[in-house]
Formats: structure tokens, sequence, C-alpha cells
């Protein structure tokens, strides 16, 4: 077996204790070269300060600021990863991460596995999209979508992303998915192809379960050769943003199937996140109960604090609480937590924001929201949720632009019937009920005779003089059990004007 580790343009040749670039020496510390060893060894896993202080000291007894400095000269030395971002990653309080795969040794040992360790974080290669056209100039626009989606996808913290070195050594390779999983030592591959037919031009992808061969999810885009090169870093975001809540679905489905044996926080947050994706009173509490369990498991596990922040958020919106101020306190206090432990994780953010905008902090809400939206601009739950922020808080129009990203990023998030309304609402109240229809009707598609959606529908049809149809919605909403608290009520209570317009409709509409 070699005794060298392979990362982007450099060897670790541990034989001979020597770290090249491009196969010129690099200048490292006797200690930098045993953290960057130990790293190695644990590709993906988190090494605590005290392993990487045992791997470089000994039983020395030393500063943990000594650490630091070393972690901080081996950045400098490695430089960032071509995609961005550093090497090595900070895990607050609790020690570093190596996040590059490399291959020689580990590959081998990657190789060899069936699944990876359950703590560890799912893993994805995107690999080179298929030149279809024919035309050899059309190649460097696959190679660059194919760069733009791995980009994409590192801002997601929960989610390791092969480096691009790695995924185009595959390029012109005739392997199936699962020995190119396999070799890569990943669980999901993302394939596509660019082909170009006159003036047009179609771009394909699709996310592969290497484990099953199962096919998760399908899209493709057709564009005028003249506007791809233009919105060629949106296609990107647009499959980043599709891709990752199939992924967290997915990932929470396996977790929740499993069978609780030798279980860890993350896997305990992965089945928690199935339950709550179900969007019943239930499930909502089961989750809770994981999430709780979680948290308390591994206190610095910023997943379990973020998602403990959110269902209680959801617990409050869909009349599901039973102490609505007890619930947003331990929600708020959760996600703040969350932040606290992993500020770069746009997940911790938009839990903030959500549970912010149901206790009424709406700036709170809106700069959490912006927040995770700087920090990985994919991230569609990040433009609802602001767009959701920016409508309770009275500006509808602003609330338009963010609503529809998001839902054009994730068209099919399980709890979309709610982002539909919100956006509903927003047009409405911005002068254009008949586009407010429109969403109203699919949200209602989604999920038949929830309330708020015929409550919309109703405020809608009665916008646009139709109150044959508008009877007809509230007389749906008669049969129905509508839920003690309204996921609405925060627009309710701060913008009278809307309320108004909103009971007057209804009132009529029953009459």
């Amino acid at each position: 077996m070699s005794t060298d580790f392979t990362f982007g343009p450099f060897v670790l040749d541990k034989q001979r204790g020597k770290l090249l670039r491009e196969g010129l020496p690099v200048a490292i510390s006797s200690k930098g070269l045993r953290l960057l060893e130990a790293l190695l060894g644990s590709p993906g896993r988190v090494l605590t300060k005290n392993e990487l202080m045992q791997a470089a000291w000994g039983d020395a007894a030393i500063e943990e600021s000594n650490l630091s400095v070393q972690i901080a000269a081996l950045r400098k030395q490695l430089g960032p990863i071509s995609e961005g971002g550093d090497w090595i990653t900070t895990v607050p309080r609790v020690g570093y991460r190596f996040v590059g795969l490399q291959a020689k040794e580990p590959m081998e040992n990657i190789a060899q596995a069936t699944t990876l360790p359950a703590e560890h974080r799912p893993w994805i290669a995107v690999l080179p999209f298929v030149n279809l056209s024919g035309e050899r100039e059309q190649e460097y626009l696959a190679d660059g979508i194919t760069e733009d989606i791995i980009t994409a996808l590192t801002r997601f913290r929960w989610l390791f992303v092969i480096a691009r070195n790695s995924s185009f050594a595959y390029k012109h390779k005739l392997l199936d998915a699962k020995q190119i999983a396999q070799e890569l030592g990943v669980e999901y591959l993302i394939e596509g192809s660019v082909r170009k037919s006159g003036q047009k031009m179609r771009i394909s992808a699709q996310l592969v379960d290497a484990r099953s061969g199962k096919h998760i999810w399908a899209e493709r885009y057709d564009l005028e050769l003249n506007d791809v090169f233009a919105i060629q870093d949106e296609i990107a975001e647009r499959v980043a943003g599709a891709i990752e809540p199939e992924l967290l679905k997915t990932e929470g489905a396996q977790a929740a199937a499993r069978h609780t044996g030798n279980i860890t926080a993350w896997d305990i947050v992965r089945r928690g996140t199935w339950h709550f994706h179900q969007v019943t009173c239930e499930n909502h509490r089961k989750a809770r109960e994981l999430f709780r369990q979680a948290a308390e498991l591994d206190p610095e596990l910023p997943e379990g604090h973020l998602w403990l922040g959110r269902v209680n958020a959801g617990l409050v919106a869909y009349g599901w609480s039973d102490n609505r101020a007890a619930d947003l306190r331990e929600g708020t206090e959760a996600a703040l937590k969350a932040v606290q432990l992993d500020e770069r994780n746009p997940y911790t953010h938009y839990s903030l924001a959500i549970v912010s905008a149901y206790a009424d902090q709406f700036e709170q809400s809106i700069s959490a929201a912006r927040k995770a939206i700087e920090i990985s601009p994919s991230f569609a739950l990040g433009h609802l949720v602001l767009g959701m922020a920016v409508l309770f808080s009275g500006r509808a129009s602003d609330a338009i632009s963010p609503l529809e990203y998001g839902l054009r990023l994730s068209p099919h998030d399980p709890q979309g019937f709610f982002w539909f309304n919100a956006l509903a609402l927003a047009r409405l109240f911005s002068g254009h009920a008949e586009a407010g229809l429109k969403v109203a009707a699919r949200a209602l598609q989604i999920r038949p005779n929830w309330p708020t959606s015929l409550e919309v529908l109703v405020c809608c049809h009665a916008a646009l003089g139709k109150w044959g149809e508008a009877r007809r919605c509230a007389q749906q909403i008669a049969g129905v059990t509508s839920p003690s608290d309204d996921v609405l009520a925060p627009l309710k209570a701060h913008n009278p004007a809307w309320t108004e317009q909103m009971t007057r409709a209804l009132q009529t509409a029953k009459a």
C-alpha cells in the first residue's frame, strides 16, 4: 500500500517526511507535517484539539494557542482549494477537519468500505458534464457549469463535496456510477450533459444515489444560446438549490428507517428531519424530541440546536403548540446557540430567521435571512424566509422577488404550500390579485383543504370580484378544522389594513 497522501497539487510523502507541491518541496515545520498527516488520515472527520496536540507534541504540556498558530501556518502554506475555501476547516470549540478528499492510501481504504460510518456527513461528487453537441468549443461550457455547481454545493456545510480535480479525473472515462462512487468514497453523484441544437442549448442534470442506483432528482434547462453564458452562474445555483433539499429528504428517510443501536447525534438529527418534513402535529412533536436528544447528546453539534429552533417555529406556525411563548423561547434560544456554534452555516441563520419572524422580531429575522443568503446564494430557504419576513413586516412588493427566487431554486420544497401562500399574499397586497390567485391555487394542490390556502384563495377571488368562487372556497373552510394558531398571525397582528381586507372578504363570502 502506498505511504503517500495526494490532494489537489500536493503529495505528502510520509516515508520521507516531505510535502511536495507539483513535485517541488514545500517548506513546512515538523509539527505542521504531523498535524497534516493526522488530518489526512481522517478525511472528513473532526479531529479534536486534544487529538491533534497529541499527534504533534505527544504528551508534552503545551498551550492550545500553539495549535492555532500551527494550523494558521499550515493553511497559509497550502493556500485555498481551487473552488475556494480552506483545506482545513474549524469546528468551533471542538477542533479541525480536512475537507479535501485525498487519493492513494485513504482512497483504497474508502473503496473497501461499503458504507461510510454513521457519524460522517454525506459525500457527493459532481462528475464532469458531458458535451453532447459534437462541437469542441462547447467543451469549456460543460466544464464551467460543472465547476460552478461544485462551488455552489460547497456552501452547504452539512455536505462534503469532492474537490474539482478529483471529479475531473473521470472525464471521458466510461465507468458506471457505482464504480466511480466507490472509488471516490461518495454516496451521491451528480451527472449531466450539455447539448446544442441550432441556437438552442439544453442543459440536463440528475442526482443519483450511488448505493442503490436510484435517480433521486432530474431537471433540464432549455435556453437560448445567447443567454447561456450570461446566466451560467444562475444555472449552477438553481441546480445546487434544487438538489440540496432532495439530499436532505433522502438522508432523513434513510436515518429514520435504520434500527437504533450505536447511534450518533448526527444520525438522530437526520431521523428528526425526516419526521419534520412529514408536516403533521405528531411528526413535528416527534422531531422535536429527537432534536432535543441530539442537542443533549452532543451540545457542540449546531444541527441539533438549529433544527430544534426550526421545529418550534413550525409547531407555533401550524397551531400545534401547547404553549406558544415557551416554544418560541426555546426555539429562539436554540437558534441563537446554533449561530454561536457555527456562524458560517446558512441553516443556523435560517433557523433564527424563521423563529424570529414568529416571535415578531422582524428586523432580526430579515438580518438572519440575509446572512444565510450571503453565506450561500443558492440556499433556497434563505430566500424564502427573507420573503416571508419582509411580507410579515408589511412590505408586500419587496417580498415578491425573494419568494419567487426561492421557489425557483426549490420548487418541490416539502412545505411549498406555505411558501406559495406567502407569495400569493405578497402579490395580492401589491395589487396583482390575478397573479396571486395562480400561486394560491398551486398551494392548495400541494396540500388540499389546508385552511390557510383556502383563506388566501377567498381573498384573491374577492379582490377580482369572483364571489362565486370565493363562496365555494369559504364553504370548504367551514368543513375543515382550523388550527388554533394561524400561520399568518404575525402578518395579521402588524398589518391592520391587510387584516381588515382579509376579514371583510371572508365575512362577505360566508354571508
